[in-house]
């Protein structure tokens, strides 16, 4: 028998999520609700000069106005000894190894490369240091940063997403695990974590599909068992464009604060570029039930605020009473009369706050408006 997928949703707290990392999410956690899994949120706050914790509260609330309740939030700051008995390992298998180019060496390496038609791909020069050299370029100060072994393989695996796919890790430069300062970069500690809780099935964007071969092979080192992987296509603005946590007019807080309906969001995070139609859903598991990651486009989609808007009023004026009775509640709409009023008004309805309006329309004195009153008294 199968166990229960576990998954997880990893975001830096560096800034507020968009809407893409809120695709990435509700991938994740819709896949875990449809099976029985479990959702894990992790923060990955490894950088501690640029995490801050505002952005993980923003985040967590962020994710449960669209409905996301993690069973499991883990923070990386909190592990970094268990990283540091994974990076140990590593060394002792040769896997792990210091290099001290500064990053103006690199780059001037890089264009000699391409000058010469080479592929600019580290030519693992710290490897061939010896200990005295090591130690002299300590002694002057340098201080190392730490770099993978890879293995010249090629890696294999059957994407949820994108089926058959395949790296030859030939082809890349050994990735920076630990930095000069020793602090790590995302790829070590994911792996560990994974690991260490049981992740069965990794579901992010396309962009870390390199990343995946490299820790494959990481986990292979670490006696671990490689989760099943997916890679999402990615979201672009309107215009085409690349999202960022610097796009802040389509960040979770910015569509939450114009009154868009958090259902809308998810929907259309989830739907646009898949096989589904874009349309309103009721819940998020009847959305659980239509998405299929085998389905999704290989090709990026792009995510139109003015459609979102359209699929939010939509959303409202099919929404049963019951489903935002709490929300007009807040809003000074109750009473024995507040259920006959949404369904009256609802199809006019843009923003779940107008209902305000309507109903001094409907229930408030109006006063006239007379433009000629001499004709009043003919």
């Amino acid at each position: 028998m199968a166990s229960l997928p576990v998954v997880r949703f990893a975001p830096s707290p560096t800034g507020r999520i968009h809407i893409g990392n809120a695709r990435t999410a509700l991938l994740n956690w819709l896949f875990a609700r449809r099976r029985g899994g479990t959702f894990i949120l992790r923060f990955d706050d490894t950088d501690l000069e640029r995490s801050r914790s505002e952005y993980a509260d923003a985040i967590e609330a962020d994710l449960e106005w669209l409905g996301i309740r993690p069973d499991l939030v883990r923070r990386q700051s909190e592990r970094m000894a268990t990283y540091d008995e994974a990076a140990e390992k590593l060394k002792a298998q040769g896997r792990l190894y210091p290099a001290y180019e500064t990053a103006d060496e690199l780059d001037r390496r890089r264009k000699r490369q391409q000058a010469r038609g080479l592929p600019p791909i580290y030519d693992r020069a710290a490897l061939r240091l010896t200990d005295d050299e090591r130690a002299q370029l300590e002694a002057s100060g340098r201080k190392p940063h730490w770099r993978f072994r890879l293995e010249p393989t090629t890696v294999r695996w059957d994407d949820m997403v994108r089926g058959e796919s395949h790296i030859d890790c030939a082809s890349l430069s050994d990735p920076v695990l630990r930095r000069e300062d020793g602090s790590y970069l995302y790829t070590l500690p994911s792996v560990v974590d994974d690991i260490d809780f049981g992740v069965t099935h990794v579901i992010r964007g396309e962009d870390h599909v390199t990343n995946t071969a490299v820790q494959i092979q990481i986990f292979e080192a670490l006696a671990g068992v490689s989760p099943s992987f997916g890679h999402h296509n990615l979201l672009t603005d309107s215009g085409g464009g690349g999202l960022s946590k610097r796009s802040g007019a389509l960040s979770i807080g910015a569509l939450r604060a114009k009154g868009i309906e958090s259902l809308a969001v998810a929907a259309l995070a989830v739907m646009v570029g898949s096989a589904e139609a874009v349309r309103p859903v009721d819940s998020l598991d009847e959305l659980a039930n239509l998405i299929d990651l085998s389905q999704l486009s290989q090709s990026a989609a792009r995510f139109d605020e003015a459609e979102l808007e359209a699929l939010s009023a939509r959303t409202l004026h099919r929404a049963p009473y019951s489903a935002v009775a709490d929300r007009l509640a807040a809003l000074g709409v109750a009473g024995p009369n507040a259920e006959a009023l949404w369904l009256a008004v609802r199809g006019n309805l843009s923003r779940l706050e107008d209902v305000v309006k309507w109903r001094q329309v409907a229930e408030g004195e109006v006063a006239p408006i007379v433009e000629d009153p001499d004709y009043l008294k003919l």
